[in-house]
């Protein structure tokens, strides 16, 4: 079989910094800014908005450069293509220091990075190209988590809607105390982070062990209790040595096992209702399947998607026919041609419509 050839490193666009140390660099590939002169340069002229702007967040344990190729390909169909490595993975570091430092969750990454690392992106490339998320697997779910909680700015006044109940439900989860998490503007008071238009997920599904049928939900079950017992015994998860999930935190694992367990997504730490969230969420969505993917078949994405029943979904099912290559959970990504050309199609539709389209298939 030809192997493909390496695909060279993406510019660095911009770096997230947090107040812990943490760093999260951006790569990604700028499109063409529109022309919107007059032909004797006297002054503007009305023309096409500028490209949408897809961030692409990995897999569990996967670096961001794995998705160099596609990110390219995002790229060649006129698209803003970036990529940030989720935080403990790939170049994103951080420079605290603690055995503590090292031991996050998916509060961490939903409520601190992902609003610093859009700030970022915002800060860099302004305010009015329309921005995507683009989640594989875990980056999917927590893609879908945060756009849930996040809201565009209303004027000078803050977010749509927050912990106050302003603009939508209280989101502190009942369960947690209101004393709030630092570093990020969460709390009890609310979550802010910078809002996106919109959210592809693709091979993403819940991991609630019913969602994968009798067969192998079981076996799901009783894995997520040898890893939660191994992370809690060694401090982390030896993914890369053990064949799943690569090397991550034992809160990580944590958060994945309780979800494989209840179903229910709930980061240890936080103030805020992720359930109640995904309820609200009224964006457009794109959730792409992927024959053949053992890891996120078509029922554990059917159970994610029965969380957000106010989306503007389109659902698609990437088949080998399609992409011309053989396809599984990971295998898609270094055949992502096609699926790029319908990301696009997608986005640039959503952005003429500005909102107004109603839940399709394809």
């Amino acid at each position: 079989m030809t192997q493909p050839e390496p695909v060279a490193a993406l510019p660095l666009v911009t770096t997230a910094e947090l107040p812990d140390g943490t760093c999260l660099p951006v790569r990604g590939l700028r499109a063409p800014a529109p022309e919107r002169f007059l032909p004797s340069g006297s002054g503007p002229a009305p023309g096409p908005p500028p490209a949408p702007v897809v961030l692409v967040l990995p897999a569990m344990g996967t670096p961001a450069r794995f998705y160099r190729r596609f990110a390219r390909q995002l790229h060649d169909e006129g698209l803003t293509a970036l990529t940030a490595d989720l935080r403990g993975q790939g170049e994103a570091t951080s420079r605290a220091t603690g055995r503590a430092a090292g031991d996050h969750g998916y509060r961490a990454i939903v409520e601190e990075d992902l609003p610093a690392v859009l700030a970022a992106i915002r800060a860099e490339l302004g305010p009015e190209p329309p921005l995507y998320l683009l989640g594989h697997s875990l980056g999917g779910q927590l893609a879908l988590v945060y756009a849930s909680l996040a809201r565009k700015a209303v004027g000078a006044g803050g977010s749509e809607f927050g912990g106050s109940g302003v603009g939508g439900p209280d989101l502190r989860d009942a369960g947690v105390g209101g004393s709030g998490v630092g570093g990020s503007g969460v709390g009890g008071s609310g979550f802010w982070g910078p809002g996106v238009d919109g959210v592809v997920i693709v091979a993403t599904g819940s991991v609630w062990f019913r969602a994968f049928g009798a067969l192998r939900g079981p076996g799901l079950l009783l894995t997520q209790l040898l890893i939660t017992a191994t992370a809690a015994v060694l401090g982390r998860w030896p993914g890369t040595r053990l064949g799943f999930g690569g090397d991550q935190p034992r809160g990580v694992m944590r958060d994945w096992a309780r979800q494989v367990r209840t179903g229910r997504y709930r980061a240890r730490g936080s103030a805020l209702d992720y359930e109640t969230a995904l309820g609200t969420l009224d964006l457009p969505v794109l959730a792409v399947s992927v024959e053949r993917d053992a890891y996120a078949p078509v029922g554990a994405l059917d159970h994610l998607l029965a969380k957000t029943p106010r989306a503007r979904l389109t659902r698609h099912h990437l088949t080998a026919r399609e992409t011309g290559t053989r396809l599984d959970h990971f295998a898609w990504a270094r055949a992502g041609g096609a699926l790029a050309k319908r990301v696009a199609a997608w986005a640039t539709a959503d952005g003429r419509r500005a909102g107004g389209c109603r839940a399709g298939e394809s």
